[in-house]
C-alpha cells in the first residue's frame, strides 16, 4: 500500500488526481488536504481520508501528524481576479505553503514529490521562429505589474524546491503545467476555456476580450495527471519537466475558431469586447510555445486533442 499527501484536493488537478490514485488501485491510502471539508466531501472518492487545514499557516502545518510516502503539492491560487485585487497575500500563499509542505516531505521522509506549477514562469519568451521552449529557458517577468505576483511566487516556489533538495535531500520535482482541462472542470471555474464551452451550451457566440494573439499551451486533464505521476515515479530531483500536449498549441483566437467549427459544428461564431484596460487580469499575452520533450523522455506520451478536451467538458456540464 503506498500513501499519498495531496495538497489543494479540493481544487480540479488535486481532486483528479485523488480519483485517478484511488481508480488505480484501492489499496492505496489517499491523504487530502483543502481548506473546506465540505467541498471535499462532495468531490474526493470515498475513503479519501479528507484532513482540514491551512497550510500557508506554519504553525498549523508542524502540528499535522501523518506519515506518507508521495505528497503532490497542488494547492495555490488560481483566480486571475484575485491576483489583482490581493496580490501581496497570493505571493505570500505560494512561498509560505510550499516551504511548508517542504517541511512535512522533509520530516516524513518521504520517497518522492511533485511540486505544481505553471507555463507562466517562463515570462516574456520569442518564439517567432516556432521555436518550443525548454526547461533551461527563462524570459523577463514584469516586476512592476501586480499580475506578476503569480509567476514571480512560483519562481520562487520552485527555487525553494530546489534548495530542499540540495540542502536536505528532499526528493522533490517540478510540474510546469500547460493549461489543462477535459473531464470534471469544477462548476466555479471561469478561465477562458469554460467560457468557450458555456458559449457553446447556450448557443451564442463566443466572446474575446482581447485580439486573442496571445499563444496557449493546452494538454488534456488525463494526460496531465499520467504525466504528473510519471514525474513522481521517473522524475529527477530538484529538475522541472513541462506537461504539455505541443500538438495543442495555438493561439486564443485559433482556439476560439477551432471551438467554433469543430465542436460547436459552425452554429456559433466569434465577437470582440475588449475594454480599455485588463479588468479581466489575464496573464500578459505570449507567443510561448513550450517543449514536452524531457517529459516525453521518461516514457510519457499525450493522447488526447483539443476536439476530446472539449467534448469531455462539456459532457459535465
Amino acid at each position: 500500500m503506498a500513501v499519498y499527501f495531496i495538497t489543494g484536493a479540493s481544487g480540479y488537478i488535486g481532486s483528479m488526481l485523488a480519483a485517478h490514485l484511488w481508480g488505480q488501485d484501492k489499496n492505496n491510502r489517499i491523504i487530502a488536504a483543502a481548506r473546506n471539508r465540505k467541498k471535499a466531501e462532495s468531490i474526493l472518492p470515498k475513503g479519501t481520508d479528507i484532513l482540514q487545514a491551512d497550510l500557508s499557516d506554519r504553525t498549523e502545518t508542524e502540528r499535522l501528524e501523518i506519515e506518507c510516502d508521495y505528497v503532490i503539492h497542488c494547492a495555490s491560487v488560481t483566480q486571475s481576479a484575485q491576483m489583482l485585487s490581493h496580490p501581496v497575500e497570493v505571493v505570500e500563499s505560494i512561498v509560505n505553503t510550499t516551504q511548508n509542505v517542504l517541511e512535512l516531505a522533509k520530516r516524513c521522509r518521504i520517497k518522492s514529490m511533485v511540486n505544481l506549477s505553471s507555463m507562466e514562469v517562463y515570462g516574456d519568451i520569442d518564439c517567432s521562429d516556432g521555436h518550443r521552449v525548454s526547461e533551461e529557458e527563462l524570459g523577463e517577468i514584469d516586476l512592476y505589474k501586480v499580475r506578476s505576483c503569480y509567476p514571480l511566487g512560483k519562481r520562487m516556489a520552485e527555487n525553494i524546491c530546489c534548495s530542499y533538495f540540495r540542502e536536505y535531500g528532499v526528493p522533490v520535482k517540478t510540474a510546469r503545467l500547460a493549461q489543462t482541462f477535459g473531464e470534471g472542470v469544477l462548476p466555479s471555474d471561469n478561465r477562458v476555456f469554460v467560457q468557450f464551452a458555456k458559449a457553446i451550451r447556450q448557443g451564442t457566440d463566443i466572446v474575446l476580450h482581447t485580439a486573442g494573439n496571445s499563444m496557449g499551451n493546452y494538454c488534456s486533464i488525463h494526460d496531465a495527471v499520467r504525466g504528473i505521476l510519471t514525474i513522481l515515479r521517473k522524475g529527477s530531483s530538484g529538475q522541472a519537466y513541462n506537461v504539455v500536449n505541443e500538438e495543442n498549441t495555438m493561439t486564443i483566437l485559433q482556439m476560439a475558431e477551432l471551438v467554433a467549427r469543430d465542436v460547436a459544428g459552425g452554429r456559433i461564431g466569434i465577437s470582440f469586447d475588449i475594454p480599455e484596460e485588463d479588468i479581466y487580469g489575464y496573464a500578459a499575452s505570449t507567443g510561448l510555445r513550450l517543449s514536452g520533450r524531457k517529459l516525453r523522455a521518461l516514457g510519457w506520451e499525450p493522447k488526447e486533442g483539443l476536439v476530446q478536451m472539449y467534448q469531455d467538458l462539456l459532457r459535465g456540464m
